[in-house]
């Protein structure tokens, strides 16, 4: 516990002193340095802005939400001084108009829920040290592994989810990547001022690429998930992973995913179940544009345990209406289509993005709904870009009719 607190609190106070010291002028990003000052004063200020307008129209609400919010993220990365190098980031996300929506935390029951409530934090801060192929890095990161299927940032949200870890990377192997976290705090996308915004946490990530196969990359994972808060949460999750493409002629190739994990209850979890999950993906893609059939699966014991997924970035599954957010008890079974195209020539940095999902329950096989999903993205050149998106849920026994809306800017210097 005292080990924790020096990373998770001391570490925290002495990262923000360095970085209000250092002038905002620096340059290149992990620059070598000869002494610490000039690693300290040698590296890269950076900062990312995103503002964006949500819409919610959900049936069982006679008000519609309607949300505008800005994030705020103004960070630093310092050069390296015999192989040390940190991170200090802020994070500032406010309300900029009326607040017809419910953040989870200012008690607008009358709306539905746009979970972004406005808050200030330092949403990074670590130290890193690097040898021989090996990174350790300790304090507040943002992890995404793999798709983020299981561990990710949220970043979808107006705050980031990060962990409180200790974490090392390992490249020495050829084409391997091996990567171990000790997590002792979840800092979820609810803000410090939500009693659901951190989870006391003994959590240990495992997770080994191998990309030496020909025609993929192959994973294996670990994730053994101890949560202090929230019992149900405690899991043990081992699974593998392969993704790859094949090209089969010209500009056209072959795409494709598979994956299989066992879940089980693991520590304080009351329950005792095991469940499966499953994807399989298939595709092509050529000149542009790609068309891909996907069916996931996350199991059910007999519909009274599902399989669980509490780290992932959520809302990049299972439809964008986030209606899914957590397994139903009977499991999910998601057949998906999507189609993409990204253009080229004057039309360059334009994107166009379709999924259609059938949604129905993994015991029991209870239609559970459809939903159709748009968004057309355009990035104007490397520092800005504007995106909207669309979301229809159509309910045939789980949850009810939702549409959802964003308009987003974004700009990142």
């Amino acid at each position: 516990m005292i080990i924790k607190a020096i990373l998770s609190r001391g570490f925290l106070l002495a990262s923000t002193a360095i970085i209000l010291a250092v002038p905002s002028s620096a340059s290149a990003e992990n620059a070598k340095a000869n002494t610490l000052a000039e690693a300290v004063t040698s590296g890269k200020a950076y900062l990312k802005i995103r503002a964006r307008y949500e819409g919610v129209d959900q049936a069982n609400f006679t008000n519609k939400a309607s949300a505008v919010t800005i994030n705020t993220k103004f960070g630093y990365k310092t050069g390296s001084y015999k192989g040390f190098s940190g991170v200090i980031e802020f994070e500032d996300s406010r309300n900029l108009a009326h607040v017809n929506y419910n953040n989870t935390i200012n008690g607008n029951i009358a709306y539905p829920v746009v979970a972004d409530p406005s808050h200030t934090e330092v949403n990074q801060a670590y130290l890193s040290y690097s040898f021989e192929g090996t990174k350790v890095s300790g304090g507040r990161q943002s992890l995404n592994l793999g798709n983020q299927r299981f561990v990710g940032t949220v970043g979808w949200r107006q705050n980031d989810q990060n962990l409180d870890a200790v974490t090392v990377v390992n490249t020495s192997l050829k084409d391997t990547n091996f990567f171990y976290g000790y997590v002792w705090n979840v800092n979820r996308i609810f803000g410090n001022n939500s009693p659901a915004g951190d989870h006391s946490s003994n959590t240990h990530l495992f997770n080994l690429d191998y990309s030496g196969v020909k025609f993929g990359k192959l994973t294996a994972y670990a994730y053994l998930l101890d949560n202090k808060d929230v019992a149900g949460f405690s899991t043990n999750t081992f699974g593998v992973r392969f993704v790859g493409k094949t090209k089969i002629a010209g500009k056209t190739n072959v795409l494709y995913e598979l994956e299989y994990a066992n879940q089980t209850d693991a520590k304080n979890n009351p329950g005792h179940y095991s469940v499966n999950y499953f994807l399989v993906s298939g595709g092509v893609g050529f000149s542009g544009a790609t068309l891909k059939v996907a069916y996931e699966s996350l199991g059910s014991d007999n519909g009274t345990a599902s399989f669980k997924t509490p780290l992932a970035t959520l809302h990049k599954f299972n439809g964008w209406a986030d209606k899914f957010l957590g397994t139903p008890a009977g499991g999910l079974d998601d057949l998906y289509i999507t189609g993409a195209y990204q253009f080229d020539g004057a039309a360059k940095g334009l994107k166009a993005v379709v999924i259609y999902h059938k949604f129905t329950a993994q015991f029991g096989k209870r239609d559970y709904g459809k939903e159709l999903d748009a968004v057309v993205s355009y990035a104007l050149d490397k520092n800005y870009s504007v995106a909207a998106k669309y979301a229809n849920y159509k309910t045939d026994t789980w949850s009810v009719d939702t549409q959802k809306f964003w308009l987003t800017l974004a700009a990142k210097f």
